[in-house]
């Protein structure tokens, strides 16, 4: 059991470096004539240590903030520097891999084995990934590099230096070396901790692999591709998706599934079996209708029967668009208001001026 008074205790730390305690004795010593240690009274004695201590020099040294709190401005603070060393990162990469140097680049990665082992591409792409997320000991900075690299066909997005296909590979194997992170700190842990912290390390490790065996090895069950492409021509027509899609995926939905979860697996298989149900039937319906509509009810070919913001992004870009505009300009927030030029009977209706979308 840990030490239970050091449960309420600040993390912030005020006093670094203690000297080398300076001990005095003060009271009554033992008899002269002492020879066994054991038997030797101690009674009255008292230690004095004069301990010399210098004052931290840190950011929080003498603040009144609670820890919550200063982990919070950290928290902040080193999100603030990671974003902007990632997109400075970004906007290097595009500024250096242009003409030549690109297509020198795109002709040695997205170039396959011989023939024999051109199937062997991908986990050679693996392995490279692992490399250098070892090397660089972060994944996040490895996928960084590679994104604004990322292009396929006549995609405007990307510089088109590595193919999707490519990257999907690369970044699997980042996610491997990633994990050797974990493998190293748990090599350095205490020898009575040591088979603990190697066990989570190993099921960081072998987690990933089977992500890798359950969306890699046959090439239909690598769907991360198709979604990532379904995704990106998405965000290129609605530029707010993708801020849209952070938020849903990385704070409203696992929010949503914790707090259910909260309440019991009862509620959790409740509302997540109609929920799973739903999105296999609109997955179905989608893939029939882009193969096989025949085989579909008439009025399910299409999802036209259904209110548009249902089944179409552009309600929500009009409005997003209009919000934008409205702050832009506050007069164009209500039309109405503003006056317009004077239009004759029978004159041609002058051309209306379609808003920029974000």
């Amino acid at each position: 059991m840990g030490d239970e008074s050091l449960r309420n205790r600040s993390l912030i730390r005020v006093w670094c470096g203690p000297a080398p305690p300076q001990t005095a004795t003060v009271g009554l010593g033992p008899p002269l004539n002492c020879t066994v240690p054991s038997h030797c009274s101690t009674k009255g004695i008292e230690s004095l240590h004069n301990v010399t201590r210098q004052k931290c020099e840190h950011l929080f040294t003498n603040t009144p903030l609670p820890d919550l709190a200063v982990g919070l401005v950290l928290l902040a603070g080193s999100l603030v520097v990671l974003c902007t060393c990632l997109i400075l990162l970004v906007k290097l990469l595009n500024s250096l891999l242009k003409g030549q140097v690109a297509k020198a680049i795109q002709k040695v990665i997205n170039t396959d084995l011989p023939h024999p082992l051109s199937w062997l591409t991908g986990y050679f792409a693996m392995v490279v990934g692992a490399g250098m997320t070892f090397v660089v000991q972060s994944s996040s900075v490895f996928t960084s590099a590679i994104t604004p690299l990322i292009g396929w066909g006549a995609s405007p997005t990307g510089l088109g230096v590595i193919s999707i296909e490519r990257a999907y590979p690369l970044t699997l194997g980042s996610n491997i070396g990633t994990t050797t992170t974990a493998i190293l700190a748990a090599l350095a842990s205490p020898g009575d901790k040591l088979a603990s912290s190697f066990q989570i390390a190993l099921c960081h490790f072998f987690f990933n692999i089977s992500g890798i065996l359950l969306w890699y090895p046959l090439p239909f069950t690598r769907l991360p591709i198709r979604m990532a492409k379904a995704l990106g021509e998405r965000t290129a027509k609605y530029r707010w998706f993708a801020v849209l899609y952070l938020i849903v995926c990385f704070l409203l939905l696992p929010s949503l599934i914790f707090g259910i979860s909260m309440a019991g697996w009862r509620a959790l298989v409740g509302v997540g079996t109609p929920f799973l149900g739903l999105l296999f039937f609109v997955g179905l319906v989608n893939a029939l209708q882009a193969r096989s509509p025949g085989h579909l009810p008439k009025w399910l070919q299409t999802w036209d029967f259904l209110p548009a913001w249902m089944h179409s992004l552009q309600p929500l870009d009009q409005l997003i668009t209009r919000a934008r505009l409205g702050l832009d300009n506050p007069a164009l927030s209500y039309p109405e208001e503003v006056p317009g030029p004077a239009i004759r009977v029978g004159s041609p209706r002058p051309p209306l001026h379609s808003a920029t979308r974000l």
